[in-house]
């Protein structure tokens, strides 16, 4: 007869204590890739490891992040994982309500995992791990107000308050990308038009050079030579690279993506009042072609302008590790919190 698994310790509510030490594994599930690493108490990446993400199927999923797991515990004692996923949590964090990626609709992820594992898990949405990483080691080091935004094939973003990620009362807090900017505008995918993700973003950059491109106009021609003339290559990645190499239409498509940002963000600070906004992700590749409009249009946006201390607009410094550092740190953080880990 097998001897019984020595159950799991009591699962209580995380307080507010920040003290951790000891080693963590965060994991960070894109629609492509798994990534994971050991990260120590410093926010720093020990060992890392990845794998390309199998399909959609959750066992699948969860196959490959086991995987991942006892790869990088082999070398070292880890006591708790994080997972970070793009999708709504519910507010407990034991399930994800909806992901966009993964065939994952009401899926007991967390406990799924721990019985897998037989260790404790975290479950958080990747953009609150990745604002969460630079609150504590990143940009937003000592903010007490932070608001973290995501620029990527979308936007997603994520906040910081008092030292507490503020998820909203259901949990899913932080969809800024979905704020309706411009009524009527372009169909986003989430079924609403003129969202901002569909002015501000890396899939934005990408579909007004293509629009210009298809004009035949011949101020797309260092854009189209960049792609071999096949239109439906150029991205916002092919776009912020040329920017950089200083093409001229390239830093004009960059500077009306950056105004938008500008003003999603003034809008943001009208309803949220943070001290500081970290923009993290591929687009911010771009640097200052970006964030020197979108500081601008900010500026000139910002409701109560001139007579208001006005928030910080900076670049997040953790880069796409930003989430699965985030994923660990919290898993220690609550692991500590809640009692049963040393």
């Amino acid at each position: 007869m097998p001897t019984p698994r020595r159950p799991l310790p009591p699962r209580r509510p995380a307080g507010p204590r920040l003290r951790r030490r000891g080693l963590a594994i965060g994991i960070d599930i894109g629609g492509t890739k798994v990534a994971a690493g050991v990260v120590d108490a410093d926010g720093q990446i020990l060992r890392e490891a990845r794998r390309a993400t199998p399909g959609s199927q959750p066992r699948e999923v969860e196959r490959v992040i086991a995987e991942l797991v006892e790869e990088l515990s082999g070398n070292h004692r880890v006591a708790t994982v994080g997972i970070g996923a793009a999708g709504w949590m519910d507010l407990e964090g034991g399930t994800v309500l909806f992901s966009p990626h993964l065939a994952w609709r009401n899926e007991p992820l967390r406990d799924n995992l721990e019985r897998l594992l037989r260790r404790r898990v975290l479950l958080t949405n990747d953009a609150d791990a990745a604002a969460w990483a630079e609150w504590r080691f990143g940009a937003g080091r000592g903010e007490q107000r932070l608001v973290c935004i995501t620029l990527g094939t979308g936007i997603g973003g994520a906040m910081v308050i008092g030292g507490r990620l503020e998820r909203g009362r259901y949990g899913v807090a932080g969809e800024f990308g979905h704020q309706i900017i411009m009524p009527g505008g372009h169909r986003c995918e989430c079924g609403n038009r003129g969202c901002w993700e569909q002015y501000a973003s890396g899939n934005a950059l990408g579909r007004e050079a293509r629009e210009l491109a298809r004009a035949n106009s011949p101020v797309a021609q260092e854009i189209l030579k960049a792609v071999g003339g096949d239109i439906d290559a150029i991205t916002g990645a092919v776009v912020t690279d040329l920017a950089r190499k200083g093409d001229p239409t390239s830093r004009e498509l960059l500077e009306d993506v950056g105004e938008w940002l500008g003003l999603g963000l003034a809008n943001l600070a009208a309803a949220l009042d943070p001290g500081t906004f970290v923009v993290g992700g591929g687009l911010c590749d771009a640097g200052d072609l970006l964030l020197g409009p979108a500081r601008r249009a900010f500026a000139r946006n910002l409701t109560g302008r001139g007579f208001r201390p006005a928030a910080r607009i900076d670049r997040a410094e953790l880069g796409p590790q930003a989430g699965l550092i985030g994923a660990a740190d919290l898993s220690r953080v609550n692991a500590r919190a809640a009692g049963w880990a040393r």
